[in-house]
């Protein structure tokens, strides 16, 4: 059952914490060089020499690369961050924590009160992954969303796929009133290069997406399965329950049979009730 990873030895809140600011400033960096890609460069030949309108930066030959490198900082970032939380939670339940004295504590009556217990959630259930599966759940899902990110709808890829086929290879500025200035356009994509970027990006993140369903589907079914065995204990309990007093005043009316105090009707009844259940012993 998962409860963190923290050992004997280790980082401090602070280093943990200094830490993931800066996974989080590397993975910023890294997404502000992603918004910077564009389709083309945009150039203005004027008499006094070439100037750029739009300076054109193509797509990174290791995009996948830097989006496999931005998952992982978020995926160490969560990991601590997760950590963080739970070595907070230990320290604020020492500072609840009671002083323990040295006496016996009094013997409560034996009554017959059924140990309620309330129906799971899924908090329950990512609680019963072992620390290596929560972890992996953790990578799997930061990289099934950043690779996600980058090819889904208004996404970076997605955008610059929409917008190629608009793009023309040349545009007009009016740079003075009523008078208009062609304008260069370079493209440095094509639909194709773009395309095969989707199809490749895509399969990683499927696969990740893959790991991650699995999960949530294992979740699910432990919170399912433990909320069937509470739902089982509670009927069982309703039942047992409601059986009590009968056997008790068949139990009753046994012992005043047998004291002689029962008669007529109620005579015969107990001798019926004393054979019915004679002959259920011998069935078993």
């Amino acid at each position: 059952m998962r409860t963190n990873s923290l050992g004997n030895k280790g980082l401090s809140l602070s280093q943990a914490q200094s830490i993931s600011n800066l996974c989080n400033q590397e993975a910023r960096d890294i997404q502000s060089k992603i918004d910077s890609i564009n389709n083309c460069e945009k150039t203005l030949t004027l008499p006094t020499g070439v100037y750029i309108e739009t300076q054109g930066i193509k797509m990174p030959d290791d995009i996948i690369d830097l989006l496999q490198e931005k998952a992982r900082l978020h995926a160490t970032q969560a990991f601590l961050m997760d950590n963080i939380q739970a070595k907070q939670n230990m320290l604020d339940a020492l500072k609840k924590k009671r002083f323990e004295f040295d006496i016996p504590n009094p013997t409560p009556p034996d009554y017959d009160v059924f140990d309620y217990q309330d129906e799971v959630n899924e908090e329950w259930g990512w609680e019963q992954l072992s620390r290596s599966e929560y972890n992996e759940y953790l990578e799997a899902e930061a990289f099934a969303s950043h690779h996600g990110q980058f090819i889904h709808k208004n996404g970076k890829l997605d955008k610059l796929r929409s917008e190629l086929p608009k793009l023309k290879t040349l545009e007009w500025i009016e740079l003075e009133r009523e008078k208009k200035t062609p304008m260069n356009v370079t493209i440095h994509h094509t639909i194709d290069e773009l395309g095969e970027l989707h199809k490749n990006i895509s399969a990683i993140h499927r696969q990740f997406e893959q790991k991650v369903n699995y999960y949530k589907a294992k979740v699910k079914n432990l919170v399912t399965l433990e909320n069937a065995r509470i739902a089982n204990e509670r009927t069982h309990f309703c039942k047992v329950s409601k059986m009590k007093p009968m056997i008790k005043g068949i139990h009753n009316t046994l012992l005043q049979f047998k004291s002689g105090k029962v008669r007529g009707r109620k005579q015969k009844w107990s001798l019926m009730l004393i054979s019915r259940m004679r002959l259920v012993k011998l069935q078993h």
